[in-house]
C-alpha cells in the first residue's frame, strides 16, 4: 500500500494519497480509499482469478479506491450489487462531496456509478464466482485524466503502463495462485511484453463492448479455466 501511496505524476490522480478539494468530501478521502483497498486485498489473499484492465476511471476507483468498483455499490444504492460482496462487514463511507457543484444531481444523491463496474460485478455473479475469489485490478492502478478536468478519463500512456506493471508484479507476488485474465488489448499487450502469462484476453466492457465482454467471459469458463 505504501508503494501505491508514493506514486505521483502529472495528469494522474492517486486516490490513496491525493485530495481534491473540489470533489472530495474531506481531507480524509484518501485515507478512506486506502483503507478500502487494504481491506479489499486482505479479504482476497487466497483468490484464484485476477481480472486486470487498463486504468482507474473517475466514476469508479477514483472515489472507491478499488478497480472497476463504484462508490454507489459501496453505499448500498446499486440495484444489483451489495456492498458486502466487496468488503464484507465494513464501515462504508463515500468520498465524493455531495455538495460539489461539479457533480450531477444523481451523483450528489447516490454517489458515482461506473457502467464498467456494473458489467464486471454482474458478470462475476452470473458465473457464480465468489467475490472474494476474484481480484479486480488495472495495469496502471491510478486514474489518468485529461488536462484541467479531474472528472474525465484518458488512456494511460505507454510510459504509465510500464510504470504500472511493477505494482501488478507486487500483487502477483502477494497472491501467486492467481490466474490472469487481461481486459482489453492495452492490458494484454503490456502483460505480454513483461512476460506475465494470461489464461485469456477479453474485450473491455466499455464503449459498447459489454456484450462482447460477457460472451468472452462465458466462453472462458465454459472452457474450464
Amino acid at each position: 500500500m505504501q508503494a501505491l501511496k508514493e506514486y505521483r505524476s502529472p495528469l494522474v490522480f492517486n486516490p490513496w494519497r491525493d485530495y481534491d478539494p473540489k470533489c472530495d468530501i474531506s481531507s480524509d478521502a484518501p485515507v478512506i480509499r486506502a483503507a478500502n483497498l487494504t481491506r479489499y486485498l486482505q479479504l482476497r489473499q487466497k483468490a484464484h482469478y485476477l481480472f486486470i484492465a487498463e486504468g482507474l476511471g473517475y466514476q469508479g476507483g477514483h472515489f472507491s479506491g478499488m478497480a472497476m468498483t463504484s462508490e454507489r455499490i459501496l453505499l448500498g444504492l446499486h440495484p444489483d450489487i451489495k456492498p458486502e460482496a466487496v468488503l464484507g462487514e465494513w464501515d462504508y463511507r463515500r468520498t465524493s462531496n455531495p455538495e460539489s457543484e461539479l457533480l450531477k444531481s444523481t451523483q450528489k444523491q447516490s454517489g458515482f456509478n461506473e457502467p464498467t463496474a456494473t458489467v464486471m460485478w454482474n458478470t462475476l455473479a452470473r458465473h457464480e464466482l465468489s467475490a472474494f475469489d476474484t481480484i479486480l485490478w488495472n495495469i496502471f492502478p491510478f486514474h489518468p485524466h485529461k488536462k484541467d478536468d479531474m472528472l474525465t478519463n484518458r488512456t494511460p500512456t505507454n510510459e504509465e503502463l510500464d510504470a504500472g506493471i511493477e505494482y501488478a508484479k507486487m500483487l502477483l507476488a502477494l497472491v501467486p495462485t492467481l490466474k490472469i485474465v487481461a481486459i482489453g488489448q492495452k492490458s494484454a499487450g503490456t502483460l505480454q511484453r513483461y512476460g506475465v502469462e494470461c489464461v485469456a484476453c477479453v474485450p473491455h466492457p466499455s464503449m459498447g463492448g459489454a456484450n462482447r465482454f460477457k460472451a468472452a467471459v462465458a466462453q472462458l469458463f465454459t472452457n474450464g479455466e
